[in-house]
């Protein structure tokens, strides 16, 4: 599977545009895999996890067909998540030679909000489908389990387990440390081969934080999954989603979790697994 990268920052970005505190200057300053955009990724040029305020200028930046986009997974109603006004762009009459409706999948409120922004004007462009926790679906050739998330307790969250030609990925954000319904299906015999975690906090010198990850929560997972058998023996685990209240740059970052062989995503990285 091709994995690519986005965005990798938080909801403010990286650097805020509003902030002058000394990681926003030295981010600014430094420039490259410092500036950070609204998470997001798409596997296989066809299947995209959310969509933040930054998708239009990321497709100009990376030279992506966002028509060519068939599936949307929506983690979450989070501002720097869910974006579906600017989907219209995709109606009938504004783009065209779009031969296929785009599939669109959430919770409840995913569904909900994205039928109000859209939906009058879906015609054959848009279908949705309503998702529940550990109750897997097809999105085109690959095979998607949502999982739940620790992020807002107003919400569902959603996290997602995708399989494709053998391979798995583990797409753990937004969430802070896992909940145990997440981590009783992992351990049911499952194997990652990538994970892509949040990291927003940085050190936060608590390793059950909730709402997100940080540091120290990225270690211990990792090290309960080789215990367990759950990370593949050649797996790999990237992170994402920072917020400039880390005060990491991104070599600081990699510093931290070389020993732990641990990689640092940045906006525009594409690997494949």
């Amino acid at each position: 599977m091709k994995i690519h990268f986005l965005g990798t920052a938080a909801a403010e970005g990286f650097p805020n545009a509003f902030c002058r505190c000394e990681a926003c200057a030295k981010a600014r300053s430094l420039g490259g895999r410092n500036i950070r955009t609204r998470s997001s990724v798409i596997i296989d040029d066809v299947l995209k996890v959310d969509y933040p305020p930054d998708s239009h200028m990321q497709a100009l930046r990376d030279g992506i067909d966002l028509g060519a986009i068939e599936h949307l997974l929506f983690t979450h109603t989070h501002y720097d998540h869910f974006n579906p006004e600017d989907l219209f762009s995709r109606i009938e009459g504004f783009a065209h030679g779009l031969d296929a409706p785009l599939a669109i999948y959430g919770n409840d409120a995913v569904i909900a909000r994205s039928r109000a922004a859209i939906g009058s004007y879906a015609g054959e462009r848009f279908r949705f489908q309503l998702l529940r926790p550990f109750e897997p679906f097809d999105a085109g050739d690959a095979r998607v389990t949502p999982l739940l998330a620790d992020h807002d307790r107003y919400e569902n969250c959603l996290l997602y387990y995708i399989e494709k030609g053998g391979r798995t990925i583990f797409y753990g954000n937004d969430t802070g440390w896992l909940p145990e319904a997440t981590w009783a299906w992992l351990l049911e015999g499952r194997r990652i081969d990538l994970a892509i975690l949040d990291c927003t906090h940085g050190y936060t010198g608590n390793d059950r934080n909730p709402n997100h990850m940080g540091i120290e929560t990225v270690l211990e997972v990792k090290r309960r999954w080789q215990e367990s058998g759950v990370l593949a023996r050649d797996g790999q685990i990237y992170v994402t989603h920072f917020t400039h209240n880390s005060r990491l740059l991104h070599e600081e970052f990699e510093r931290i979790f070389e020993p732990a062989g641990i990689q640092v995503a940045y906006d525009g990285l594409i690997i494949h697994i």
